[in-house]
């Protein structure tokens, strides 16, 4: 398994404000070679990285709608669901690899304190990836900075969805899980590649 390094930032001195906020690490992505998406996050929350587990917080809708679309329902193990995501050509990772942050709310992120993860190199290695997938607008916002210059442009389809985090309360569950409904047309559309 490839060892992901975060992109350090250059000429960035950490703020005042930053050296009282606790610094936050995500942790590995996951993936493997077959992978067709790629559904990105911005910073696992407390909970998630108290159990190092995506989307552990009880009320956050992610791994309902993964039940729903892909069958990683969540009365099912982690490792379980992590291998029905993966089975299913799901990658699943987060934009930052670490962060100034008091809470799980992205609203909190000290923007100068922002590490992205190497997205650069986790998509040369799975190069049947074409879609990306952002949960929620923090994560589209700070890949479009931190991470698509790198890229070579026109090579992904990158595509918002609504946050399934519980702060974002203004959509239903099943609105949510209708707009999330798009992830399968484009693993149904390269299944056979």
């Amino acid at each position: 398994m490839a060892c992901w390094k975060p992109i350090l930032p250059q000429h960035r001195k950490p703020s005042r404000s930053a050296e009282h906020v606790p610094v936050v690490r995500s942790f590995a992505p996951i993936a493997d070679v077959s992978a067709r998406i790629l559904i990105l996050g911005s910073m696992p929350g407390i909970e998630s990285l108290r159990t190092k587990q995506y989307y552990a917080h009880p009320r956050n809708a992610f791994w309902r709608i993964m039940g729903e679309l892909v069958g990683a329902s969540p009365d099912m193990s982690y490792a379980a669901r992590t291998r029905r995501l993966k089975k299913a050509g799901i990658a699943l990772w987060d934009v930052l690899a670490a962060c100034a942050r008091v809470g799980s709310l992205d609203a909190a992120i000290d923007e100068r304190s922002i590490i992205a993860n190497d997205l650069v190199s986790f998509l040369a290695q799975h190069p049947r990836i074409r879609h990306v997938f952002f949960n929620g607008a923090t994560a589209e916002r700070c890949f479009r900075v931190h991470v698509q210059p790198g890229l070579e442009s026109g090579a992904l389809i990158l595509t918002r969805l609504p946050s399934t985090s519980p702060a974002h309360a203004a959509r239903s569950f099943t609105d949510k899980l209708l707009a999330w409904r798009m992830i399968l047309d484009p693993l149904d559309t390269n299944k056979n590649n």
